[in-house]
């Protein structure tokens, strides 16, 4: 992973990293880095809500100009994404505080919350171990449905329970 933008003015660090790849630091990008450190961590963003949230500001951006700032900023290290398993993506302020934390991401209406699990760091590690592999990081992604949508009492198909019991079984691991 990129080191991360420290110290009192990060915009600075950010325009080396981008100049060393032959790239400025526009407006667009600076505003899209700067609503992520105004949110805090812990706060997921589709590229749609960012676009939404900037254009509520000023409206001088375009959705395909959030996409190519958010990636960037992604491969520098700055923002970290998640992939989502319906194939949505969100993003979150990078954080060395909570660099091995999770996320609960309810599959009907994608609010995401994050939680932290030393049991999944040590799984990872022992499952990495027995194969052979080198343990680069360990993620997990838990699909689920928030309480909200749970209330609603319909799958997140609207058909079968999403583990594929019978109907009024609770959803399992």
């Amino acid at each position: 992973m990129a080191a991360k933008v420290q110290g009192p003015n990060p915009s600075l660090g950010l325009r080396g990293s981008l100049h060393e790849r032959g790239q400025r630091l526009t407006p667009q990008r600076q505003k899209v880095l700067a609503l992520f450190e105004q949110l805090g961590e812990g706060r997921h963003l589709s590229a749609e809500d960012v676009h939404q949230r900037l254009r509520r500001g000023d409206g001088r951006v375009s959705l395909a100009t959030v996409y190519r700032s958010l990636r960037l900023l992604s491969s520098l290290g700055l923002l970290q994404e998640l992939e989502l398993p319906e194939g949505g993506r969100r993003f979150e302020l990078a954080s060395d505080a909570h660099p091995d934390h999770h996320h609960l991401v309810c599959v009907r209406c994608g609010r995401t919350e994050e939680f932290e699990s030393g049991a999944v760091l040590v799984a990872g590690e022992q499952a990495a171990l027995a194969q052979g592999f080198l343990l680069l990081e360990c993620v997990l992604n838990v699909r689920c449905l928030c309480p909200g949508c749970a209330a609603e009492g319909e799958p997140a198909d609207g058909g079968e329970p999403a583990d594929g019991g019978e109907e009024g079984d609770s959803l399992r691991c």
